[in-house]
């Protein structure tokens, strides 16, 4: 297969993903504020968040089957019409001043199921265009992208919904999706034919040999475990960051602003040290290494003094980095260790199993903040990734991945 001119094929996708990134990014910063000062509750903000995430996990799965099946560049335009679709609706639905949340949770639910399909289409393309020793580049300016929209996102939606009635900003999120669909008309990306038909039950069968791909891979399974467990500690804590910055550091909104921001901006140093410079280890290192320093912020910013501030604010930039590293390796390791045809089924899973963490961390979050101090939820959370980084370290199956590309890449040197 043809990879000679892949960057110029992926200079159209990321054009057209960073568009719509920042779009997107602004318009769900805009509805949180909305919901927030419209509802003043917290478990309308839950069950959103919610709506937004749990059937994606719950479709996930199946949806990764047809993806391995079908055009994957009909799946994102189709998936990111879908999605603009819904959205449009939901302008409707708030035109009137009158909003009726049980149809927003609906329309939300929906653009998940959209998701469901879109995200994992686009992680799954990277192979078939890309040459194999630049996955890990494109990797880490995926992340560039999406950590610049974590920054301009949330800024951009709060002008916009400070200047504009909330129908209207979703609009934003319509003309993104819009220029995404419009860039990938421009591409060409290969179609690898299936040769089966999607019965119900080769449909099961496809499923179930994507299990197969990661459950017979030890050490690719233990990796998935491991993040998993990680995601348990990470994603309670990174709700827990606004309670952290007010609660132990006597902030306001403008020191939580700047906490999102250095976050977003320690993403952005670690997917540009990724695109810049060229691993020559073993990645599983780095996806080690990365847990153990991930954890370290955590557990330094729990014991943190109230007066340290400005230390808070430096270890979240590591944080932000860490995190931006792990999530560029482990995507790259998956793209080279399971087969491109399956890609699509393995990535949804992955997603699918993440989400579950997630939920649990918005159920519990607040809870867990209040018994035992935000402070102390940070600490335990972090001693949670180091451990689970060292006994990375331990683990011989997943010290094994790699090992013959690594080989392979000292031959050539």
């Amino acid at each position: 297969m043809e990879k000679n001119h892949w960057f110029k094929t992926y200079i159209y996708i990321w054009i057209g993903q960073f568009v719509s990134l920042i779009s997107s990014s602004a318009v769900n910063f805009a509805v949180i504020i909305w919901l927030s000062l419209e509802f003043k509750s917290a478990e309308v903000l839950a069950v959103a968040a919610i709506a937004a995430l749990l059937p994606q996990a719950i479709f996930g799965p199946f949806a990764g089957v047809y993806i391995d099946r079908w055009d994957k560049k009909k799946v994102m335009i189709y998936a990111d019409a879908f999605i603009a679709t819904c959205t449009l609706l939901m302008t409707f639905a708030l035109r009137d001043g009158q909003v009726q949340l049980n149809l927003m949770y609906l329309l939300m639910a929906c653009r998940s199921i959209g998701s469901a399909f879109h995200q994992p289409a686009l992680q799954a393309v990277a192979p078939l265009i890309v040459p194999q020793d630049q996955l890990l580049r494109v990797s880490g300016v995926n992340q560039i992208l999406h950590s610049v929209s974590a920054i301009a996102g949330p800024a951009l939606g709060a002008l916009a919904i400070a200047a504009l009635p909330i129908h209207q900003v979703l609009y934003l999120d319509i003309i993104g999706a819009a220029f995404a669909i419009v860039s990938l008309m421009f591409i060409s990306i290969p179609y690898i034919k299936p040769e089966s038909l999607a019965t119900i039950r080769q449909v099961w069968r496809d499923l179930k040999l994507g299990f197969l791909a990661i459950h017979q891979n030890k050490g690719l399974n233990r990796m998935f475990l491991y993040s998993i467990l990680a995601m348990m500690g990470v994603l309670p804590v990174a709700i827990m960051f606004p309670l952290m910055t007010i609660g132990h550091f006597g902030g306001d909104k403008l020191e939580m602003s700047i906490i999102e921001v250095v976050w977003g901006v320690g993403m952005l140093v670690g997917g540009s040290a990724l695109s810049a410079f060229k691993v020559s280890f073993r990645k599983i290192l780095l996806i080690n290494v990365m847990h153990i320093v991930l954890g370290m912020t955590f557990v330094l910013s729990g014991i943190l003094p109230p007066s340290s501030f400005i230390l808070f604010v430096v270890l979240t930039g590591f944080g932000g980095a860490s995190m931006s590293i792990f999530n560029a390796v482990f995507m790259t390791i998956i793209q080279e260790e399971i087969a491109a045809d399956m890609l699509g089924r393995v990535f949804s899973l992955y997603f699918s199993f993440a989400i579950i963490p997630s939920l649990i961390g918005l159920l519990f979050a607040g809870n867990i903040a209040d018994h035992i101090g935000v402070a102390n939820a940070f600490i335990i959370a972090g001693l949670l990734c180091i451990v689970l980084g060292v006994v990375s370290f331990m683990t011989p199956s997943l010290m094994k991945l790699g090992l013959k590309e690594q080989v392979v890449m000292d031959e050539e040197n």
